[in-house]
């Protein structure tokens, strides 16, 4: 299979580049930083794009980087938020203009031009998927007070479902995936103990949601999973 995985180089989404591939399989990391994934040695081919999502450019970056190839699963996992967000002090009417702009084009408009790049490369595959990295912050009824990244999470939900009727003459899927807290800060390699030790059922381990989009990925061209909201079990807020 190809993957190309945005915001790749780590967190979620270096999870997805270590765990999603199998033996031969061609995985594109695309990410403003190189990615210590390239130094795997598990014969998969792993090739980075080094890309800056804030810019409306890099979707011809991306596309440059991977010329004809078929795309089986593009996954837009790239996402920002307020600088003082999910600190207890933040506040919304010192955020800064520029920032506010950097949030929704990352999470945002990248999303749709990088997908409408891709497009033909999508179109070779016999059974693409297009999986979008929301967040439980982007669902009704959430309690973020960060207006610029919960706006860009319901964004990037609204995207998914008109993508979808874009692609569905093609019989490519579209999935929107809407995590809560995630225990992005322990390796995929560290495994799945060390997370349940360390947040005891809080956040949830970087290998439930690669496991989650493995199961999405090989499912049949014929079955179409719209969205899945997947906060941690003890997560009070969620």
């Amino acid at each position: 299979m190809n993957f190309v995985i945005l915001g790749g180089s780590k967190g979620l989404g270096d999870a997805f580049v270590k765990g999603l591939p199998e033996k031969d399989d061609q995985v594109w990391v695309v990410s403003r930083s190189r990615p210590m994934s390239l130094t795997m040695n598990d014969s998969v081919h792993r090739f980075w794009v080094e890309a800056d999502l804030s810019l409306n450019s890099s979707s011809n970056c991306i596309a440059d980087a991977i010329k004809d190839e078929p795309i089986d699963v593009l996954i837009y996992n790239a996402g920002i938020w307020e600088k003082e967000g999910y600190q207890d002090h933040y506040d919304f009417e010192k955020d800064d203009p520029k920032d506010i702009a950097n949030i929704i084009n990352v999470n945002t408009t990248s999303a749709i031009l990088c997908t409408q790049k891709l497009m033909p490369n999508l179109k070779k595959s016999k059974n693409a998927k297009v999986i979008l990295i929301g967040s439980s912050d982007g669902i009704e009824n959430n309690e973020s007070k960060q207006v610029t990244y919960v706006a860009s999470k319901f964004g990037i939900r609204g995207i998914g479902n008109s993508l979808r009727e874009n692609l569905r003459k093609y019989e490519i899927g579209v999935t929107c995936i809407n995590p809560g807290n995630i225990a992005a800060t322990i390796p995929f390699e560290e495994g799945l103990e060390k997370t349940l030790t360390t947040y005891k059922g809080t956040r949830i381990p970087v290998q439930d949601i690669v496991s989650l989009v493995k199961t999405i990925t090989n499912l049949s061209k014929a079955s179409c999973v719209k969205e899945i909201n997947m906060p941690a079990m003890l997560d009070t807020n969620a």
